[in-house]
């Protein structure tokens, strides 16, 4: 069947694929021809998901491993699968549920909003698997996994194990101790009420304020408060009754268990263990805590004194556990202030007595409820007005000069006001109170867009100190490798500080914790109600409400995708698994707790290797982002150029470690590369290169085509050096330079007269032909899929698919030709330096031009008499003549063993030429001394942002690059006189 003018994609990738599907392309165990197995298992996107640049960058990468392997006969999986995303996917439903007029979740219940969530899933589920379809990529799917499969309620079709895996370890793991409740603090989301993971967490940088109060030291006691300079030199000295403070959350002043200082804070050493008064609340409740040192403060940061919060900050939290300070919960579930607990007055005798001494801390202050009754109930931003506005009133807010810059927008010059009996004021009498404008870091809640609070509630925890060590030493050791080394430091870093992992969400989608308890507060953990209920005769029992962490279940991934706790055949073949391909970004969120995991449940590694790829960024290096309006959807890039384009361009810039740039400038070009393959095959199909495949690989005598073989086996060699190192981007490169170059470009141009019927190297010429652009598609199918199949099986009839046949094996100690490799890399060098010569000369590109000739040994003789013909032709060159030397006006030509130059007196106007070329690089100098000088300014380099300094970066490289260019045409020139 003759080749179409042009590769469709858009019509044949699903044709392609489902053809691959058809005939089981991608089963596990697909063309296995030897016992070692390779597996790698899906980084399960989310159920509701969609396909977004990371997903097919990070799929690109598994699928061009998976088909390597599967291509060398490897026993393969590539497993794929689903992550239930509890948070995620509940915020879906109930969206759907809001925008439908149907009830919410709690007027549904939780029986039957799981339903809704399951209906969500059945509907929507299998969304990212058809567009991982569309990427190409080469998953088992008759496997899918689903980390939800198997729990109560799933309907019809969904059943399986992983539940039940993800039950048995948390009860394994409760009754060895390693899974405990306590009260500790979180990220909470106030929005969906519940505790969320860091990676949940988006920190932003917004425009806030931080306001400077005053703490007054009990009874009414003074010191001498003392500001040195760095020398020691006194700046300012005053008595004062109080000590200042700065916050950014004046609303969780009501809940101050102390304010710390650095020990070695000399100006607050007289008052360390004295009592200061809190400025906020009914003045005869108004509590006092004690001024203690601690390491955290610090002494060069605003007053170098920190009001301790312990039960709403996490660095706080730190202070207050190792002082024994108490934890006083502020806020509810939905982030207004509590209205339960203890009656005020009585929380704060309570909590007075507690800070006298009198009464000991208790290890669970909940009930002690500090909030004012004129705040309860108050939204937390509606109270930190209400308290900002009390503080002030009393005086007791830091006051300084109206005209004071840190006050941002505030800090203009005073107006000069009459003082009360009518004399003017001074402006150092304006005082305002201290309210920094500031940037601070703020953090958000990924899905709720709500601003997170950190909270103290009734958690379940990973006693992670226990189950860690296996993690750190298999990496260490080398028993897991982690590529490219520098994720190594972010992997130790995370595991060697491990805090406890918070395991429980506060949803209803997710796999319920399996603990009952009874009336007094007891706990009865058990896989069933039944076995619970066992373990408690007569008691009544309520289960926890909780659900798992989803980080929790896919800890579980490579177990539990492949059947435990059965024994299963899959589970045995393919486990630990081989290699890991995942973000940078969740190096510690899930590889991390899948090497804890997996040590802890079968003490073994989840996998060999992890290769940890970087992030794919706009084309000027900014992280995409839907608010700067740069994101690239992959699926609008492969309906424009082709899933081919797409996964070669991500290929192609995988440099380990490197952040990708991405352009659609640089897709487009890798969509000519696969028009190029598509042409040389055209140009194939023309000549009967096709008509009649080598059954064997050929044995040619021609010396062009003994060359073209000994390329082919030293890129077969490259490329699986590449693949093997995980240098993605060096084998596509490797593989662009060889197919269009020395294939497309110089091969298929020097065979041109070779391919003549009466040539008599014809027949070798289109056997070798075949051979060639036959491992051209077997080497290019792991990137580019879909294009290689179609000319695969679209060339000739074939008796299997691309996808299966097998990578070659052959070398270039069995099919380099020293001889012919020198010879024809010697002519396609004499070539290019015609070229370019000309190029630089601007000799018009139709113009035929004599060349000389002053020495050749006997190769380079012998290379020329044999290749005549072809260097002629494409370097356009007239004739050769033997000279003593070049005459004046002839730019020199190196080649191994010769000397050549071509005499351009007359054919070019030199001194035009000359004066073009200076005025070309007069223009570059200003540019290249203007981008010098901005980068050699350091507040260029201090202030601007890091692509903006790397844009000026790679514009300098390019301008400089040009300017060389120039400069050596230029000195060319000088030759000519």
């Amino acid at each position: 069947m003759a080749l179409e003018k042009t590769f469709n994609a858009a019509e044949a990738e699903s044709r392609i694929y489902a053809d691959w599907e058809t005939k089981g392309a991608f089963k596990a165990g697909a063309n296995a021809q030897r016992d070692e197995h390779f597996s790698v298992m899906i980084p399960p996107p989310n159920v509701t998901g969609s396909l977004h640049m990371g997903h097919a960058f990070n799929n690109t990468l598994q699928d061009i491993l998976m088909r390597w392997h599967r291509m060398q006969g490897f026993d393969t999986l590539w497993q794929p699968g689903q992550d239930h995303a509890g948070i995620a996917t509940q915020m879906v439903v109930e969206r759907e549920l809001a925008a439908t007029g149907q009830p919410g979740r709690r007027e549904l219940g939780r029986e039957a909003f799981t339903a809704k969530v399951w209906e969500q899933k059945q509907k929507s589920g299998g969304t990212i698997i058809d567009q991982l379809r569309r990427l190409g990529a080469s998953c088992d799917w008759s496997r899918n996994a689903f980390t939800m499969s198997g729990a109560p309620g799933a309907p019809e079709g969904e059943e399986g194990n992983f539940h039940d895996a993800v039950i048995k370890v948390f009860v394994d793991m409760y009754n060895k101790g390693l899974i405990y409740r306590g009260k500790r603090l979180v990220n909470w989301d106030p929005h969906f009420e519940t505790a969320i993971s860091d990676l949940e967490v988006e920190s932003t940088e917004v425009d806030g304020h931080m306001w400077h109060f005053k703490y007054p030291l009990a009874g009414g006691e003074t010191y001498t408060y003392v500001e040195k300079d760095e020398d020691g030199n006194t700046l300012f000295e005053e008595t004062r009754d109080y000590i200042s403070i700065a916050t950014t959350r004046p609303e969780t002043m009501l809940g101050d268990g102390a304010v710390a200082v650095h020990p070695s804070d000399e100006r607050y050493a007289s008052i360390v263990g004295k009592l200061c008064e809190i400025p906020v609340g009914p003045k005869e409740q108004r509590r006092l805590i004690p001024i203690i040192t601690d390491e955290y403060p610090d002494k060069n940061f605003g007053s170098g004194a920190v009001k301790i919060t312990g039960a709403h900050d996490f660095n706080d939290y730190g202070v207050a556990k190792r002082n024994g300070i108490p934890l006083y919960a502020l806020m509810d579930t939905q982030g207004q202030m509590r209205a339960d607990g203890l009656p005020y007055v009585e929380a704060a005798a309570r909590a007075q007595a507690i800070a006298d001494g009198s009464e000991p801390a208790p290890e669970d202050a909940t009930e002690i409820n500090l909030v004012p009754d004129a705040y309860r109930g108050l939204d937390r931003f509606e109270a930190r007005k209400r308290v900002v506005e009390d503080v002030t009133a009393e005086g007791l807010a830091v006051m300084t000069e109206a005209t004071d810059p840190r006050l941002g927008r505030a800090a203009k010059k005073a107006p000069v006001e009459p003082g009360e009996g009518g004399e003017m004021r001074t402006e150092e009498e304006n005082l305002v109170p201290l309210v920094e404008a500031k940037k601070i870091m703020q953090p958000f809640g990924d899905r709720s867009k709500v601003v997170i609070e950190p909270m103290l509630t009734d958690q379940w925890f990973v006693a992670t100190d226990k189950i860690v060590q296996p993690a750190i030493d298999a990496v260490r050791s080398g028993e897991v490798t982690i590529l490219p080394e520098q994720d190594r430091k972010v992997y130790f870093h995370w595991l060697e500080n491990i805090e406890p992992w918070c395991i429980s969400r506060q949803l209803w989608w997710g796999h319920q914790i399996p603990v009952w308890f009874d009336d007094e507060g007891n706990e009865y953990c058990a896989p069933t109600e039944a076995e619970a209920q066992a373990m408690a005769p007569g008691k009544t029992l309520r289960r926890d409400p909780d659900v798992l962490d989803t980080w929790f279940s896919s800890g579980l991934w490579p177990i539990g995708t492949l059947g435990w706790p059965e024994q299963t055949a899959e589970l045995e073949k393919y486990f630990p698994t081989s290699v890991l391909v995942t973000g940078f970004d969740i190096i510690f969120f899930w590889v991390a707790r899948m090497m804890m995991m997996q040590y802890a449940v079968v003490d073994q590694k989840p996998f060999d290797t992890v290769y940890v790829h970087a992030l794919v960024r706009d084309e000027k290096g900014k992280k995409m982002s839907k608010s700067l309006g740069n994101v690239l959807d992959p699926l609008e890039l492969i309906d424009d150029f082709g899933a081919d384009a797409v996964r070669f361009t991500l290929t192609s810039m995988a440099a380990m470690g490197r952040d990708l740039k991405l352009s659609t400038q640089r897709i487009a070009g890798y969509r000519n590369f696969g028009t190029k393959l598509w042409n040389a095959h055209r140009f194939a199909e023309m000549n009967n290169v096709f008509d009649s495949m080598p059954a064997a690989m050929p044995q040619p005598q021609a010396t062009l085509n003994k060359w073209i073989v000994g390329e082919t086996a030293r890129i077969r060699e490259e490329v699986d050096a590449a693949l093997g190192n995980f240098r993605f981007n060096d084998a596509a490169n490797a593989l662009y330079a060889f197919v269009w170059g020395k294939v497309c470009d110089w091969y298929v141009e020097l065979s041109k007269p070779l391919l003549q019927d009466d040539a008599p190297e014809a027949e070798e010429t289109r056997a070798t032909m075949a051979w060639v652009l036959e491992q051209c598609l077997v080497l290019l199918h792991p990137i580019m899929p879909f294009i290689t199949e179609e000319l695969w099986q679209t060339t000739t009839k074939r008796d299997q698919l691309l996808a299966l046949t097998d990578w070659p094996t052959y070398t270039t100690a069995d099919l380099l030709d020293a001889e012919a490799d020198r010879e024809l890399n010697w002519v396609i060098g004499l070539i290019e330096s015609i070229r370019s010569a000309r190029q630089q000369m601007h000799v018009p590109a139709g113009l035929k031009v004599p060349m000389l000739v002053t020495e050749m040994d006997e190769a380079a003789q012998g290379a020329w008499d044999r290749n005549e013909v072809m260097i002629k032709r494409l370097a356009r060159v007239e004739s050769l003549e033997r000279a003593e030397s070049f005459p004046k006006g002839t730019v020199s030509i190196a080649a191994p063993g010769a000397s050549f130059g071509l005499p351009l007196a007359g054919l070019i106007d030199i001194d035009a030429e000359k004066a073009r070329l200076q005025k070309s690089l007069d223009k570059l100098g200003k540019e290249i001394g203007g981008l010098k000088g901005r980068l050699n300014n350091p507040k260029f380099a201090a202030s601007a942002p890091e692509e903006v300094v790397a844009e000026a970066q790679a514009n300098l490289a390019a301008r400089q690059e040009e300017a060389d260019q120039l400069q050596a045409a230029l000195d060319r020139l000088a030759e000519l006189g």
